[in-house]
């Protein structure tokens, strides 16, 4: 993943590029942020919204992510369609 990279309260967040999936495009969006221990983790596909794995996010968290992802999604999906972009 490397199309999208963006930081927002220590929480990084990047995509993967457009991917076919059963005739559907979707996009898969990766969060991390470091803890004492690593990093805590969320991965979820656009537009679905689906979460397919996370780690160390709570409820809050997870929805705040996700409202960040869909107020952002049109921007996502040009840096993924256009071979990607950096906002800081």
């Amino acid at each position: 993943m490397r199309y999208y990279y963006s930081t927002v309260n220590g929480t990084v967040m990047n995509h993967s590029e457009i991917i076919e999936k059963d005739g559907f495009e979707t996009i898969k969006i990766h969060f991390e942020r470091p803890n004492q221990n690593g990093f805590d983790f969320l991965d979820m596909e656009l537009p679905s919204g689906n979460i397919y794995k996370s780690f160390g996010f709570s409820e809050d968290d997870i929805l705040d992510l996700k409202n960040y992802v869909y107020d952002n999604d049109s921007l996502i999906w040009e840096f993924a369609r256009n071979g990607g972009g950096v906002v800081a």
